[in-house]
């Protein structure tokens, strides 16, 4: 299946944040890899994951914050508190650039590009955790497609990351409990993946290895 790169309008943003998108899908469309692997690494960027979560499939706010890079109880009682206020001076917008205007990073917004170029390059993109997983959640807003073109590495500790694959209906490659590995999940199932591919391409057949018999 191919699809064709999105084209997003200039007004879709009321900040730069289009900038970004247009940069993640600039900088994949450069590149001649057939894999593409996206991790992410910054501070507070399960926070805004979470807010674009809620945006996306609706569940409660509450089971969208997850302890991020190891909240004690009160820390993520207190990220919970946060993030409701910011909920409460805008509903999560309905329009997926809008929501992503709203609540996302710059990181999320060129994650989300990455993944747009990607799939319209016939990539394979090896999607990484919590916040990347939410990036692919928009762009397939954009074009479902995509998701034709996503290997999810791994089920990270974050809570709401295991919601999320289940919302979009995917199986992760690998879950071993780990949490923020930026990237290194989706290093990890690359593995995997060319294990796979090379069962699928050089296994011998019956007929070519020349075994008799083969139903006894």
């Amino acid at each position: 299946m191919r699809i064709d790169p999105v084209h997003l309008r200039d007004d879709a943003f009321q900040f730069d944040g289009l900038a970004r998108v247009e940069l993640g899908r600039e900088r994949v469309m450069r590149g001649g890899s057939n894999t593409l692997i996206l991790g992410e690494m910054g501070i507070g960027n399960t926070a805004a994951a979470a807010m674009l979560m809620h945006g996306l499939t609706g569940r409660e706010l509450s089971d969208c914050v997850g302890r991020g890079t190891g909240l004690d109880d009160n820390g993520l009682e207190r990220k919970r508190q946060l993030l409701a206020q910011a909920l409460k001076r805008r509903a999560a917008p309905q329009v997926p650039l809008e929501l992503l205007a709203e609540f996302g990073g710059y990181e999320i917004a060129m994650l989300t590009g990455a993944v747009l170029a990607g799939a319209a390059r016939q990539a394979l993109i090896l999607v990484d955790g919590f916040t990347v997983t939410v990036a692919a959640a928009l762009a397939a807003q954009l074009n479902s497609n995509v998701l034709d073109y996503c290997v999810f590495g791994h089920c990270s500790e974050e809570h709401a990351h295991r919601a999320l694959l289940e919302y979009l209906q995917v199986q992760p490659l690998l879950d071993l409990g780990m949490r923020l590995g930026e990237g290194s999940g989706a290093a990890l199932a690359l593995s995997v993946v060319r294990a796979a591919v090379a069962l699928f391409t050089e296994m011998a057949t019956f007929e070519g290895a020349g075994v008799s018999n083969k139903d006894d």
